[in-house]
């Protein structure tokens, strides 16, 4: 019982061994550039053991001289393959080994042809690479590029473009990037703002709440050029070109020709009007809170403003950062405390730690004491003829 007991188990891993030896030739086999090569040599290598070894027992005493023209043999066959094997390891760093490469797309012919003016054999490059490829996103916007810009096509690349947002991605940012791209298009290529200002909505309603929809807002309220509006405000009277000054060399000044300035008065109320329509322009409030610190002196107004900013989650950090600098830059400026300046100070580290401007933070905290020596019994500023609180007429905060 015992007996066939360990005969069967012999016959199991006999098996198994002969099926892993098979597994292991296979894999091989397959992986190997020059299969029939390797199979007559495997053919070799049995007919060279099936001669030598029966022979080398046949000898007696004499038998390992005969294994030694054996092992010549076997070395000729074997040690490329051998040595590759050994060196595979550190080869495979640097090619990537025998693993097949990732299959992609690739659109080198199709920009080629694009260079050379061939736009419609360009667009058939890629649609052949888009086939394989479905809704890659760099065949997609080349596609659309090619519509939009070489072949005079807008409508082509908006079907183009609406396909892909129209099917599942997982990819927002390729989404956003093109919406902006055909937002763009209708600007350059059609001047169209109304469309473009459609492409832009429709990130906001399908991102709501995220960075994607705030930049979104802060472009629709850049969509028409914020600089244009804010004059068109206060200079709607055609502008007349004056004749030119004659012998402007012997003039003894040159300072009436200089531009006039938009007044900081007029210039808030037009900002102040604009974040009425568009209360995330944060490029706009920026402006704002400036000429309230600077021209105003009003540290209250600036502070309102910046903290719109700072409490808006979607803003980058390196944002928020930079805004909590420049109100404490303000609040030095315009008699706050040390222990105000501190506070504020102490959000940018507490907040982003792993910042360069932390660290910048930290040595200003250092030293900040340094920054007050000079200020204290500073005249206060005369506000002017402005009205002092311009940036009160919209409303607190929280309604914005």
């Amino acid at each position: 019982m015992v007996h066939d007991l360990k005969y069967a188990l012999y016959l199991l891993l006999c098996f198994f061994g002969a099926a892993f030896i098979l597994w292991i030739l296979g894999r091989t086999l397959k992986r190997s550039d020059a299969p029939l090569k390797l199979v007559v040599k495997w053919g070799g290598t049995a007919a060279v053991l099936g001669v030598f070894i029966p022979t080398a027992f046949a000898c007696g005493p004499f038998g390992p001289l005969i294994l030694v023209p054996m092992a010549f043999i076997l070395s000729v066959m074997w040690t490329p393959h051998i040595a590759e094997l050994v060196s595979r390891p550190l080869t495979s760093l640097f090619d990537g080994g025998n693993e097949p490469p990732e299959p992609k797309p690739y659109y080198s012919a199709a920009m080629s042809k694009r260079q050379r003016g061939h736009f419609l054999e360009a667009v058939v490059a890629v649609r052949e690479q888009l086939a394989k490829f479905p809704n890659d996103f760099e065949g997609v916007l080349l596609l659309a590029g090619i519509q939009a810009e070489n072949l005079m096509d807008l409508p082509g690349a908006e079907i183009t473009l609406n396909h892909f947002c129209a099917a599942p991605a997982d990819a927002p940012r390729q989404v956003v990037a093109a919406l902006t791209q055909l937002a763009d298009w209708h600007l350059k290529l059609a001047q169209d703002s109304d469309s473009a200002r459609a492409a832009l909505q429709r990130i906001i309603e399908r991102f709501p709440e995220t960075e994607f929809a705030l930049r979104a807002e802060q472009r629709l309220a850049h969509l028409g050029g914020v600089e244009k509006y804010l004059l068109a405000q206060h200079d709607r009277q055609n502008l007349a070109v004056p004749e030119g000054v004659n012998n402007i060399g012997l003039l003894d000044s040159t300072e009436f020709l200089k531009p006039q300035e938009i007044e900081p008065g007029k210039l808030a109320a037009a900002y102040v009007k604009h974040l009425e329509t568009h209360p995330h322009d944060a490029e706009v409030r920026e402006k704002l809170a400036m000429i309230y610190g600077k021209d105003f002196q009003r540290l209250d107004l600036a502070t309102m403003e910046l903290a719109q900013l700072i409490n808006e989650p979607r803003h980058a950090p390196k944002q928020v950062a930079h805004w909590l600098n420049l109100l404490a830059n303000f609040q030095v400026e315009l008699g706050a405390d040390v222990a105000t300046v501190r506070a504020t100070l102490e959000k940018i580290v507490e907040r982003f730690p792993d910042l360069p401007a932390a660290e910048v933070v930290r040595r200003r905290l250092a030293r900040l004491n340094y920054e007050f020596k000079g200020k204290e019994g500073s005249a206060n500023v005369k506000l002017g003829v402005y009205e002092q609180n311009i940036g009160l007429k919209y409303g607190s905060p929280g309604k914005r």
